[in-house]
């Protein structure tokens, strides 16, 4: 198999060794001097969680507080919609007991952005005030996430 493999190997070098040394593309724009100058990290973090199952609520949680810890200036909006709204709901509990507002609460103070789905409140036959005031309602949950995506340029996690 070598023998077979050297002559390929080393036609492939030959073929590939002028493009090392080619000039650059005449047609290319040249950088302006502050493009050139600034750095790649000067992009606003934007990032949308994806959630629809409540029972991953406190993970997504510990995902997002994660998140901020690492990346303070990062822009997080948390999107829910079908059974993942069950934890942005007034006097919602985990399966322990424990109620979700304060670690909601805490993220919000962070700048954590959290969005509920109208359609499904309204599937369920649930009033906006059902939601907790640290929630913001969206006509469409899906709709907010390809938006965010889309046309502000959030990246998407889905934990």
């Amino acid at each position: 198999m070598t023998r077979t493999l050297t002559p390929l190997l080393a036609a492939l070098l030959l073929a590939t060794a002028p493009m090392a040394h080619a000039a650059p593309m005449a047609h290319a724009a040249p950088l302006a001097e502050s493009e050139a100058a600034a750095p790649a990290a000067a992009a606003e973090e934007k990032v949308v969680y994806h959630i629809n199952d409540a029972s991953l609520a406190r993970v997504a949680l510990r995902n997002v507080q994660n998140h901020i810890t690492a990346s303070p200036d990062a822009k997080i909006v948390v999107v829910t919609h079908g059974k993942g709204i069950d934890f942005l709901l007034n006097d919602a509990k985990d399966d322990k007991g424990e109620a979700y507002l304060a670690q909601v609460a805490g993220l919000k103070e962070k700048g954590v952005d959290f969005r509920v789905c109208q359609n499904t409140l309204k599937s369920r036959k649930l009033e906006d005030s059902a939601v907790i005031v640290d929630a913001t309602i969206v006509p469409s949950g899906v709709a907010e996430i390809g938006r965010l995506q889309a046309k502000e340029g959030y990246v998407y996690l889905k934990p």
